[in-house]
């Protein structure tokens, strides 16, 4: 059975500019948008919320889904990475909570378009994608029947 990685990732965006969080992996400086993985009593919008918090101290729901990412990385692993975005009025401080970000860095398009240490090409395919101007209402990916919403189970029997 094929059981890809499933992770969320968030486009944050204020003034032109964009958020990446900067981590330290095999010694080498390396971008990325806030992200991670769903857990498992987590819907994926929660999933993104939780890992914007823990990677840049943001505490923002996203506002638009973006795009589905069907990727292999380099090591042969499977992933669906779901793409969310979030539009800030203007740039702000940020305060990572998880202890392999480093620190948090607004950039242009541009910077991250050209850059050449991104965690993976999909850093710069995310921006692309935003920049193409698609958004989805977060519904386009809900949840159904899901256990862990409140109230889910009652009416019943």
């Amino acid at each position: 059975m094929f059981k890809p990685h499933v992770t969320v990732a968030t486009v944050v965006h204020a003034q032109g500019k964009f958020l990446v969080v900067e981590e330290t992996i095999n010694g080498k400086a390396l971008w990325n948008q806030p992200a991670g993985h769903l857990e498992a009593d987590e819907t994926l919008v929660q999933a993104a919320r939780r890992e914007l918090w823990e990677e840049t101290g943001i505490d923002a729901q996203p506002q638009h889904f973006i795009r589905l990412h069907q990727w292999i990385a380099p090591d042969n692993t499977p992933f669906l990475r779901f793409l969310f975005a979030i539009e800030l009025n203007d740039t702000c401080a940020t305060e990572p909570h998880d202890s392999d970000i480093d620190r948090c860095l607004w950039v242009d398009a541009d910077t991250i378009l050209n850059a050449t240490h991104l965690r993976s090409p999909l850093v710069a395919e995310s921006i692309r994608s935003y920049l193409t101007g698609s958004r989805l209402p977060l519904e386009t990916i809900g949840e159904f029947n899901w256990p862990f919403t409140e109230g889910v189970n009652a009416g019943g029997a």
